[in-house]
């Protein structure tokens, strides 16, 4: 059978090294956000190359060296792709894939995402708890995926809570890290819960 275009694209593209650059934010030094923003800007740039059409619903994020991938896709073929360039970026120690499968956002959810995104930044900001330009912020079809850094167990938890309560939101994935890793959230975390009419949304995290 013959090998998708986009498949050979993303093999091909273990070979590649390249990048541009941008400020870093938060406890980000410096050099750790130009690594994120090269990081970032490869694996665009390489699905894009790849496919087009195929990879232009992928949203990428990186903070402090984790990656997520998030949005759709119209193949598993594409998102196991998507992946295997996501690792040929420079400076990332962890990648998030949570792509999924199917069709891509309409003008409609789009704003809806943006909408949402844009509430959970505004009460980040307003919380006294939460140091909220750590922490980035990827919506897709209502499911918040948090990434970045918190300085507590308490200060993760809150960051998740926060998102939770905003309306619109069906899920919270945290993937957000301790500055100085003590006990994770990960591991104190319950499992998913909560769910229905302002109710806060279900919250999971992901291990460390």
């Amino acid at each position: 059978m013959r090998t998708p275009n986009f498949l050979l694209a993303a093999i091909a593209a273990c070979a590649l090294l390249s990048g541009c650059m941008t400020a870093g934010v938060g406890d980000r030094s410096l050099g750790r956000g130009l690594d994120d923003a090269t990081a970032g800007s490869q694996v665009k740039m390489r699905l894009m190359a790849a496919d087009n059409a195929g990879f232009g619903g992928v949203d990428v994020a990186v903070a402090n060296g984790a990656m997520l991938l998030s949005g759709a896709v119209p193949s598993q073929e594409h998102r196991s792709a998507a992946e295997l360039i996501a690792r040929t970026a420079g400076n990332v120690h962890t990648i998030y894939n949570e792509l999924q499968v199917g069709p891509r956002n309409g003008f409609s959810q789009n704003a809806s995402d943006s909408l949402i995104a844009s509430r959970i930044r505004a009460r980040l900001a307003a919380s006294g708890d939460v140091t909220s330009i750590n922490v980035s912020i990827e919506v897709f079809q209502g499911n918040v995926y948090l990434l970045g850094t918190a300085h507590s167990d308490q200060e993760l938890r809150r960051a998740a809570e926060i998102a939770s309560i905003v309306p619109g939101v069906a899920r919270v994935v945290s993937f957000m890290r301790l500055t100085n890793p003590g006990p994770s959230y990960a591991q104190a975390a319950p499992s998913p819960e909560y769910r229905g009419e302002g109710e806060p949304a279900p919250l999971s995290a992901a291990p460390y």
